[in-house]
């Protein structure tokens, strides 16, 4: 009897220290699981707000991008209230809609706006874990090689939205359960593009 008593404390303690053993494994990859859907999620919900944006943008009148002012792009110039200005508000609150924090693109005060030819870069850190960066290229061309549509090759205007847009990772609180010392990032960058032609 003694020695079948023996046996049992021994597979119970086995078990207790496989139980130690696998818990912190269980609980990383419970939460690797959970923060890279959650990382596509957020990519799917980026996607649909430039696409948004983009869409938006094909439709607004181009006569604001020739005005001289539109190089200097500040939050009080008019330029900014504009259809540019009216695109990152859109993509903001696309953001906003889909539960993302927008970090401040909404909020023409808080907004860093920088310029080139017809393109336009918002960058905003407002309550997020890096900077938000949202460019508006209204000037964007591609090629459209021959086919049974179109005759020859053909430039398409077109506008193009990106958006780059930081995202904290869960997954580095606990890896340290298996790999003590290990450095994960706190955050990165997950960027969405979309691509319309003008119909203006």
């Amino acid at each position: 009897m003694k020695r079948l008593l023996g046996r049992l404390r021994g597979t119970e303690g086995s078990q207790l220290a496989e139980f130690a053993v696998t818990l912190p494994l269980l609980v990383v990859f419970l939460i690797a699981i959970y923060d890279f859907g959650n990382a596509f999620s957020v990519k799917h919900k980026l996607v649909t707000a430039v696409r948004e944006g983009t869409r938006f943008a094909a439709n607004q009148p181009t006569a604001d991008l020739s005005n001289p002012s539109a190089g200097s792009c500040s939050p009080d110039d008019s330029i900014c209230t504009g259809s540019v200005e009216a695109i990152a508000r859109l993509v903001g609150a696309h953001l906003l809609t889909e539960g993302l924090p927008d970090c401040g693109l909404s909020n023409s005060s808080v907004q860093t706006v920088t310029t080139s030819d017809l393109s336009w870069t918002y960058s905003v850190s407002s309550g997020c874990a890096g900077t938000l960066s949202l460019t508006v290229n209204r000037g964007f061309t591609y090629q459209v090689s021959p086919s049974a549509l179109y005759v020859k090759s053909m430039t398409v205007d077109a506008t193009q939205v990106t958006i780059s847009y930081p995202y904290t990772w869960q997954f580095r609180k606990v890896i340290g359960l298996i790999a003590p010392g290990s450095g994960y990032a706190t955050s990165s960058q997950i960027t969405a593009t979309a691509t319309v032609p003008n119909l203006n």
